[in-house]
């Protein structure tokens, strides 16, 4: 199981990816905002990682190894700005 890191900005607001291991409602109102979208390509055979704005992060025959690809993505995103 991955550690939930939560991100706070000095004006109070929290930022992490979506968990449900921890009851994130408790913080205050949600606002969710969508990282990557995963979608099956009939045509390649594979599932595709893309950014919000349409572009193609990662790809793979497996939608599981997508998940883990993204999760590690964000989870670096997130450390690293």
């Amino acid at each position: 199981m991955n550690p939930v890191t939560i991100t706070f900005a000095p004006d109070g607001t929290a930022q992490c990816l979506w968990t449900e291991l921890f009851p994130l409602h408790e913080l205050g109102r949600l606002h969710v905002t969508r990282a990557t979208t995963i979608e099956f390509d009939n045509h390649s055979q594979a599932w595709r990682v893309y950014d919000p704005k349409g572009h193609l992060m990662y790809s793979s025959p497996s939608r599981e190894v997508c998940l883990a690809w993204e999760q590690k993505h964000l989870n670096w995103v997130m450390e690293n700005s």
